[in-house]
C-alpha cells in the first residue's frame, strides 16, 4: 500500500514524492514539477474554479467498463506555464493521464454518454410509449361508437322525406292559405281511416312490452274527435259518405300487416303522426279556420285540438323519453328507423293522390262552365236578333208581325165595306 501525498499547506511548496513508486509520475517517464500549491487550474468558460482535495485512501476496484463512445467536446491540452509573479497558482494540461499500475488514487468516473445509434451498438432501446391523452382534451368517439337515443336516430334519418312530405304540392297549398272545403274534406277523411287503422292496432298491443310505455290514449288518439269532424263536413251518415282512395288504402293495410305481424315497428309509425300532429298540426288548424272561413269554436277542426295535453313541449319530451327507454336489440332498432322513413312515405303517396284528385276536378268542372256560359249568352242573342227560317231568309218573331195583321185586318174591313156600298147603290 502507497502512502499518499501530503497536500500542501498555505505559504509553503509541496516537496518532492517520497515513494518513487510505480504510481509515481517519474516512475512513468514524466517529469515531475514541484510548485507551491500546485493544482489542477479548471477549463476557462467552467463555472468557476474549484480546489479540489485529494481523495481519501479507497482500496482498489476493478476498472470500469468502456463506455460508449461520448459525443462530449474534447478541449485541446493547454501547455504548462511558470507560475506568475507573486502568485500562487498555476494551470497544467487538462488532459487528463491514465492512472499507473498500483495506484490507489482514482478519479471519478465519467458519466456515461446517452446510448449512441452507431452501427454495432449491443444495447437495447426501450419501445416509445404513446403519449397519454392530454387532461384538458377529449377525444371525440366515432359515429359508428357513438350512442344515439333512438329518437334522434329518428329524427336524423327521417329529415329529408319529412322535408319531401313538406314540399309536397298539396301541403304547400296549405301552408299558402290555398285550400278549398273539398280538398280539406278529402284530407281528413284519409286521416279518419289511416288514425283508425293505427289505434286498432295499439289497442291489440298496448300490454306489449315493445309498445306499452308509448300508450297514451287520452292524450293522443285521434279517432273520437275525427268522428266529430266527419259529421260536421258530410253530415249525420257520413260513414256511407266519405271517400276511400287508393294510397289510403295502400296506408291502412301496411298499419295493418306491422300490428299484426311487427308490433315493434308501431313506435315507428306512432311517431310519424302523433309527434307531428303536435308541430305542425297547429299552424294548419289556424290556416284552415281562416281559409275556410270556420267557427273559432273549433269545429270541424278537432282533429288539431288536444285538449288532455297543456303543454305540447314538455309531452314531446316525455314521449320521447319514453321512445329513447324501450329495449331492443341493434336489428329491430335499424328497422324502426326504415318503417320511420316507410311512413313518410306513404303520407307523401296520400298527398299526391288528393293533389291529382283536385286537379282532375278542376278540369271536369271548367268545359261544363264554358258551355253554360256560352248558352246564356246565345240566348240572349236571340231576344235581339230576327230568327232565321230554313232557307236563310229573316222571319219576324211574334211581337213584330202582330202590328201588321192590325193594319191588313183594318184595311180588309174598309175594303168590303166600300165594296158593299156600291153594291147597294
Amino acid at each position: 500500500m502507497t502512502v499518499p501525498p501530503t497536500p500542501a499547506g498555505p505559504g509553503r511548496a509541496r516537496r518532492g514524492c517520497r515513494n518513487l513508486g510505480p504510481g509515481c509520475g517519474a516512475a512513468a517517464g514524466r517529469r515531475h514539477v514541484t510548485r507551491p500549491r500546485d493544482k489542477w487550474a479548471a477549463r476557462p468558460g467552467s463555472r468557476g474554479h474549484r480546489r479540489t482535495s485529494p481523495a481519501p485512501p479507497q482500496t482498489p476496484e476493478p476498472a470500469p467498463r468502456p463506455a460508449a463512445p461520448s459525443s462530449a467536446r474534447q478541449h485541446p491540452q493547454h501547455p504548462q506555464h511558470p507560475a506568475a509573479p507573486g502568485g500562487t497558482r498555476s494551470t497544467r494540461s487538462t488532459q487528463q493521464r491514465p492512472a499507473a499500475p498500483g495506484s490507489t488514487q482514482q478519479r471519478p468516473a465519467p458519466q456515461p454518454a446517452a446510448p449512441s445509434a452507431a452501427a454495432g451498438s449491443t444495447q437495447q432501446h426501450p419501445a416509445p410509449q404513446p403519449a397519454a391523452p392530454s387532461a384538458g382534451r377529449m377525444e371525440r368517439p366515432q359515429p359508428d361508437s357513438m350512442p344515439q337515443d333512438l329518437s334522434e336516430a329518428l329524427k336524423e334519418a327521417t329529415k329529408e322525406v319529412h322535408t319531401q312530405a313538406e314540399n309536397a304540392e298539396f301541403m304547400k297549398n296549405f301552408q299558402k292559405g290555398q285550400v278549398t272545403r273539398k280538398g280539406f274534406k278529402l284530407v281528413m277523411a284519409s286521416l279518419y281511416h289511416v288514425y283508425e287503422a293505427l289505434e286498432e292496432e295499439i289497442e291489440h298491443n298496448r300490454e306489449n312490452p315493445v309498445y306499452a310505455p308509448l300508450y297514451f290514449p287520452e292524450e293522443l288518439h285521434r279517432k273520437a274527435a275525427l268522428e266529430r269532424d266527419m259529421a260536421f263536413w258530410y253530415g249525420p251518415r257520413w260513414h256511407e259518405a266519405i271517400p276511400y282512395t287508393q294510397a289510403t288504402r295502400r296506408y291502412v293495410q301496411r298499419l295493418q300487416e306491422v300490428g299484426r305481424r311487427e308490433p315493434e315497428l308501431l313506435v315507428a309509425h306512432a311517431y310519424t303522426r302523433y309527434l307531428g300532429d303536435l308541430s305542425g298540426g297547429q299552424v294548419l288548424k289556424k290556416i284552415a279556420q281562416k281559409a275556410l272561413d270556420l267557427p273559432s269554436s273549433g269545429e270541424g277542426v278537432d282533429f288539431f285540438t288536444f285538449p288532455n295535453i297543456a303543454s305540447a313541449t314538455k309531452f314531446k319530451q316525455l314521449y320521447r323519453s319514453r321512445m329513447n327507454s324501450l329495449e331492443m336489440t341493434p336489428a329491430v332498432r335499424q328497422r324502426v328507423i326504415e318503417e320511420a322513413k316507410t311512413a313518410f312515405l306513404l303520407n307523401i303517396q296520400l298527398f299526391e293522390e288528393l293533389q291529382e284528385l283536385l286537379s282532375k276536378d278542376t278540369e271536369d268542372q271548367s268545359p261544363s262552365q264554358a258551355s253554360g256560359l256560352r248558352q246564356r249568352v246565345g240566348s240572349r242573342a236571340q231576344d235581339s236578333t230576327p230568327a232565321e227560317t230554313p232557307r236563310g231568309k229573316p222571319q219576324l218573331n211574334l211581337p213584330s208581325q202582330a202590328p201588321l195583321l192590325r193594319w191588313v185586318l183594318t184595311l180588309s174591313f174598309l175594303v168590303a165595306t166600300v165594296a158593299v156600298g156600291l153594291y147597294v147603290m
